[in-house]
């Protein structure tokens, strides 16, 4: 038997926290009803990922950044999970979970979000180390072929509408522009004069905010697991309210269809 299901045998250790019926619940060392009776909901979620607790002005930037990405609109594509799981009948708890689940798309949502964050904290150490900016970037497209965080497929040209309001947000809470983020828009203007159109997009910013507040990628990629489900029941509910199977009906005459053709079956 392995060493480590012997080491860790028997009641479970944990730093986390713990439920005891009838008398408290301790999280993160805390009494949950009592020491933490009045925190924000976001800056629990927040102190559950990082063990820190944060400022007013941080958690209501921190609020925004989930506010301002959530879009109730069913052809995106996890909210169209939603809204078919509404279509068809199912439960509300399998349609957000399901929509959730395929947020984690490698060309939109979490995926590119943690490589962006991921970038950003590795680029900024080489600068601080004394490389250039443009060498950073030449070595990650000759690397990868892309850099996560530029570039919008669905709006290659133009500024993502979320950027200036998350900006405006922060001014507002007067908090200021750190390294991660000033590095973020330095970025893009490298790529510019590098002849490269890639205008910087939401994911950049969303992980530079809280990697300015201290949190790591992976702490990044936690904090921001919730913040497409605001747009997510709406889409349930909308497609529930109409017939079974009437969200995105297509005939099969409206497909372009190039493969083998059809074929009968024959009975021995």
């Amino acid at each position: 038997m392995s060493n480590v299901l012997l080491d860790y045998e028997g009641p479970l250790r944990t730093r986390m926290g713990a439920c005891f019926p009838g008398e408290r619940a301790v999280f993160r060392g805390h009494d949950l009803h009592a020491d933490l009776k009045d925190m924000d909901w976001i800056a629990l979620y927040t102190f559950g990922i990082t063990g820190r607790r944060y400022s007013q002005e941080q958690i209501a930037v921190l609020h925004a950044l989930w506010t301002y990405t959530s879009y109730p609109d069913p052809r995106l594509w996890n909210n169209r999970v939603a809204a078919l799981a509404g279509s068809a009948r199912s439960t509300g708890a399998l349609g957000v979970a399901a929509a959730i689940a395929v947020s984690e798309a490698s060309i939109y949502g979490w995926q590119p979000e943690f490589a962006a964050a991921d970038f950003l904290v590795r680029a900024h150490g080489r600068i601080n180390g004394g490389e250039s900016l443009e060498a950073v970037l030449q070595q990650e497209l000759l690397q990868h072929r892309r850099i996560l965080g530029y570039g919008r497929p669905v709006a290659t040209l133009q500024v993502d509408e979320r950027i200036p309001a998350i900006l405006a947000r922060m001014e507002g809470e007067k908090i200021p522009q750190g390294p991660h983020l000033r590095l973020a828009f330095d970025i893009e203007r490298q790529l510019l004069q590098m002849g490269r159109r890639l205008p910087i997009n939401y994911a950049a910013v969303v992980v530079a905010i809280p990697l300015d507040m201290g949190f790591s990628p992976r702490e990044c990629y936690l904090f921001l697991l919730p913040s497409f489900m605001a747009g997510m029941p709406p889409c349930y509910l909308e497609a529930s309210e109409r017939p079974a199977g009437a969200t995105f009906p297509l005939r099969c005459s409206q497909l372009r269809y190039e493969g083998p053709g059809r074929r009968l079956w024959q009975q021995e």
